[in-house]
């Protein structure tokens, strides 16, 4: 299959430039899903397991399709890069989706999140497998190597935070508390600068415009959330640690 170099290119300065206007967007308007949800939304909710299981999926089967029904050329860096990002997403799709305890989604919310995985699978996938091109000796680079360590780094944070906020409340319970433990020690949103450290690895890792723009738009999207989630807590607990940053340890 040949390289659809303009669309990847479109792609991802789109992802670029969404991600900007997006997060402009975020800094004055909470984006209506999770905690942020009102109890009586107009509109067709979704459970929260089928809606973060159906709005993920995509980012797995979509690369994967790609993997299966087209030919590319072999290469041990690329495949371990694509291996990766499918990795994250089968974690979040069949595994996160199934632990959740979140609120119902809104369900333009979750069509958005579909028309999303789905774009980025491809770009990703059709990039990995038809258009970029790594030297033989990529998987022993210092950027290959740095990247994988902040990516499977991010991947551990990612998972151990999300551990903690399931476990915040006993069955039953309904009211936000203070989380505890791991990164959460430092920032508010540990979940979010996980998942940011994450891509920021696999940027580096890759080397590649579609990855840097990924990173980037993640960066874009969840970093307000996590500032959000910062002054919530701020303004809801008297005795939330006034040192914890938003999302950045000791910066941010």
């Amino acid at each position: 299959m040949l390289c659809q170099e303009r669309t990847i290119l479109y792609l991802s300065w789109g992802f670029i430039i969404g991600g900007f206007l997006y997060f402009l967007h975020q800094m004055t308007t909470r984006i209506p899903y999770g905690r942020y949800v009102e109890p009586h939304s107009p509109g067709v909710m979704v459970p929260a397991k089928a809606a973060w299981l159906i709005q993920e999926l995509p980012s797995v089967l979509v690369p994967t399709l790609l993997v299966l029904t087209t030919e590319s050329s072999s290469g041990l860096g690329r495949r371990l890069l694509l291996c990766t990002f499918i990795l994250h997403y089968f974690q979040r799709t069949f595994i996160y989706a199934l632990l959740t305890k979140g609120q119902p989604t809104p369900l333009h919310i979750m069509v958005s999140a579909v028309v999303f995985c789905s774009v980025n699978g491809f770009l990703h996938g059709h990039n990995m497998l038809h258009c970029i091109q790594y030297e033989a000796d990529w998987n022993t680079d210092i950027r290959f190597l740095a990247g994988l360590l902040l990516f499977f780094s991010g991947m551990a944070i990612n998972i151990h935070s999300d551990h903690i906020l399931r476990n915040l409340r006993k069955p039953g319970e309904v009211l936000y508390k203070i989380p505890k433990g791991g990164m959460f020690e430092l920032v508010s949103g540990a979940n979010f600068f996980g998942e940011i450290l994450e891509w920021c690895g696999y940027a580096m890792a890759s080397w590649s415009l579609p990855a840097f723009s990924f990173a980037f738009f993640t960066a874009c999207s969840i970093g307000p959330r996590a500032y959000h989630h910062h002054r919530y807590y701020l303004a809801k607990f008297e005795d939330y640690p006034k040192s914890r940053k938003a999302v950045i340890p000791f910066i941010l």
